[in-house]
């Protein structure tokens, strides 16, 4: 589990959940024709901007295919069901996904594919959390999925440059044989926590993190326009003793070095796999959920891939996988209405939590996080 990327803005469509309002931005296509044997070989895959494109998704599919690969990053097996998305799509389409570095944080992404720009190996596609989008917008380039009329306005930017793919509900996971079960926050400052406590990754660097000071800002009365309050409370968590710098995984989950981690609530319920007292809960009061954000590189070596996996990511099939594993797709309600989703299965997802309860800042608000955590943070955890 290491920390991905930020999200953004929510609201409950219907009796399904979407969580609305996100601006974060995603990666964009490559450069250079390719066309799928017997497919349109003039199209250029790194200007095109939906399958229509290519002649139709049929066009599309024998352009990736003749690519043959495609590029992946920071997207580790157990994180919101990638390892069976990435299974699904390669057994679908007949096309090598190469996972590079699926421990890697948002801002880590980007930084790959500016050390990688122009080689083959460099990332074709990005799974971005709202602060290292907002500050790497020029990397993306606009795509509409033929399933943009199910996605929610406020889940897109107008050309498609970032579309939200997936959210989690902000919880804390605990190993219920080694901790109490906290009924406050602040029993986490208290001596059964100590050398216990995590965050999920660096917030000024990585979104799950991000959205922890960001809810424990709420938990102790700030707002989105501040989190100074969840800054404060994790240095009161380092104040006793509590609070370890040390990133979480499953392996230290299951080995018992990271006891509580704060991270989204699709990782605190897979870890239960491994660690069968790992319990995952949220605090009455606010809850924080935010949506990821998926776009193409605009210099993505495989571009016609890149586009491919788009259309994947936000087909029933892939959005469905999503849900299995506790996140909630953003065309949730079209799973809905189609039959293709469990009613279970999505008040599972958003972990007992209302739309009245939650709470995203958005992008202005952002902004004014990054900031305070470029700050503040170091002074904290040094």
């Amino acid at each position: 589990m290491k920390s991905r990327a930020i999200l953004r803005s929510t609201a409950l469509v219907a009796t399904a959940l979407v969580l609305g309002g996100s601006l974060i931005s995603c990666s964009s296509g490559g450069s250079g024709d390719t066309g799928g044997s017997g497919g349109d070989t003039s199209v250029d895959a790194a200007t095109a901007t939906s399958a229509k494109d290519f002649g139709g998704l049929d066009g599309l599919v024998k352009a990736a295919q003749d690519e043959g690969q495609l590029n992946v990053i920071a997207l580790p097996d157990t994180w919101a069901n990638y390892g069976k998305i990435i299974a699904a799509f390669e057994d679908k389409y007949k096309i090598t996904v190469n996972s590079a570095s699926p421990d890697a944080s948002s801002a880590e992404e980007i930084q790959a594919a500016d050390n990688l720009k122009g080689q083959d190996t460099a990332p074709d596609v990005f799974d971005l959390g709202t602060a290292v989008a907002l500050e790497n917008l020029d990397m993306f380039a606009p795509y509409q999925v033929e399933t943009w009329a199910d996605i929610p306005d406020t889940n897109k930017e107008a050309t498609g440059l970032w579309v939200n793919n997936y959210s989690g509900i902000m919880s804390l996971g605990y190993d219920s044989d080694k901790l109490p079960k906290p009924t406050a926050l602040t029993d986490l400052t208290g001596a059964d926590y100590k050398g216990s406590v995590v965050l999920n990754g660096d917030p000024t660097q990585a979104g799950a993190a991000f959205a922890a000071v960001g809810w424990l800002a709420a938990l102790n009365g700030g707002s989105m326009d501040d989190f100074g309050p969840g800054v404060d409370f994790v240095a009161d968590l380092k104040k006793a003793g509590n609070f370890l710098t040390l990133d979480p995984t499953p392996a230290t989950i299951a080995s018992g070095e990271t006891p509580a981690v704060f991270d989204w609530s699709f990782n605190n319920v897979a870890a239960k796999a491994d660690k069968p007292s790992w319990e995952t809960m949220v605090f009455d009061g606010p809850a924080y959920v935010s949506f990821y954000n998926e776009a193409i590189n605009k210099d993505a070596p495989n571009p016609a891939a890149a586009r491919l996996w788009q259309e994947f990511i936000f087909s029933d099939e892939a959005q469905a996988l999503y849900l299995e594993a506790n996140a909630v797709p953003v065309r949730v309600d079209a799973l809905k209405a189609a039959g293709a989703a469990d009613e279970k299965l999505i008040e599972q997802a958003t972990f007992g939590t209302d739309s009245a309860d939650w709470v995203t800042p958005d992008q202005k608000q952002t902004e004014a996080a990054n900031a305070l955590l470029a700050e503040r943070w170091a002074a904290v955890v040094k």
